[in-house]
C-alpha cells in the first residue's frame, strides 16, 4: 500500500534520499561546507541536529560537546555563542546556525533531530519566524519531545515518531496491542535494532496502513540500500551520499 501524503514535506516522488548530518563520511558533518557538497550533489532532504547554546543560540551540531569534532572543547549548553561560534569542524569549518542553513539553502527540505528539551522552543520559534513548516521535519529519540513539539505548533509541524512510538508501532505490527500516536507522519528507524528486526515486511504494512512514511538510519552500504528500496521503505539516510546516489540512479529512482 503507497503511503498517502500527509504534509507537504513528503510531497515527493518516489523514495527520498537523505544526507545524514550532510554526508558524515566526509568528516566535516553539519557543516555549510557539506550540506553544499550534498546539494550540489542533487539532495534536496538533508538530516542534521541542534542544540542550543547557553544564550539560546541554535546551531546545527549532533553532540551535546564541541569535543569530538571540533577544535573546543565544552558543553555547548553552558557556552555563548560567541564561543561556540570560533570552534571549527576538523579543524576547518564553522558550527553554523539553523537559521544560517535555512537562508543559504532555501530549496532544501530539513529533517532535524532536537537533541534537548533547551533547543525546542527555540527551534519552534525559528520555524514559526521564518514560515518553514513546509521544510521541516522534526524527530527524537524523546517521545515526549516530539509529542510536545506537536502540542505546541499544531498539524503544520511534520513529526517522526520518538523511540516508544517506533516499539509501540512494532508491537502492532506484530498483532500486539500498543498504543500509535496518529500525529505523526513518518517512523524513522534502524533496519535492526539491538539484534532485533524492525523494518520487515510487517512493520512497513502497518506503518503504511496509519498513512506513515518509513525511512531507514544510517545505512551506508549499497546490498542493504538496494535491499531496503527492494522492500520499500519510502527513504534512506546514508553517510555515503555518492554511494546511495548510485544505487537509486541503478534503480530508475533517483530524483
Amino acid at each position: 500500500m503507497t503511503p498517502r501524503i500527509r504534509h507537504p514535506y513528503l510531497d515527493h516522488p518516489g523514495p527520498i534520499a537523505f544526507a545524514h548530518r550532510g554526508g558524515a563520511a566526509d568528516g566535516l558533518e553539519n557543516t555549510v561546507r557539506q550540506f553544499r557538497c550534498a546539494v550540489e550533489a542533487g539532495y534536496r532532504y538533508i538530516e542534521t541536529d541542534v542544540h542550543a547554546t547557553r544564550d539560546g543560540a541554535l546551531v546545527a551540531f549532533h553532540d551535546a560537546t564541541l569535543d569530538r569534532v571540533t577544535d573546543g572543547a565544552g558543553r555547548i549548553a553552558d557556552l555563548p555563542w560567541q564561543e561556540v561560534r570560533h570552534a571549527r569542524v576538523a579543524g576547518e569549518e564553522p558550527v553554523p546556525l539553523f537559521e544560517e542553513l535555512l537562508e543559504t539553502f532555501p530549496d532544501v527540505r530539513w529533517n532535524v533531530d532536537v537533541k534537548a528539551e533547551a533547543a525546542l522552543l527555540p527551534f519552534l520559534d525559528l520555524v514559526g519566524r521564518t514560515n518553514s513548516w513546509d521544510r521541516i521535519l522534526l524527530g527524537s529519540f524523546s517521545e515526549a519531545r516530539v509529542v510536545r513539539a506537536q502540542r505546541l505548533a499544531g498539524p503544520r509541524l511534520a513529526t517522526s515518531y520518538g523511540t516508544r512510538g517506533v516499539l509501540n508501532l512494532r508491537l502492532r505490527s506484530w498483532g500486539l496491542p500498543a498504543a500509535v500516536r496518529r500525529s505523526a507522519v513518518a517512523a524513522q528507524v534502524p533496519e535492526i535494532q539491538s539484534g532485533i528486526q524492525v523494518v520487515d515486511h510487517r512493520f512497513l504494512r502497518a506503518a503504511h496502513a496509519r498513512g506513515l512514511q518509513v525511512h531507514v538510519w544510517t545505512v551506508n552500504d549499497p546490498e542493504s540500500m538496494h535491499r531496503l528500496l527492494e522492500l520499500g521503505v519510502d527513504g534512506i539516510m546514508t553517510d555515503h551520499i555518492d554511494t546511495l546516489r548510485k544505487v537509486m540512479e541503478d534503480r530508475g529512482v533517483w530524483v
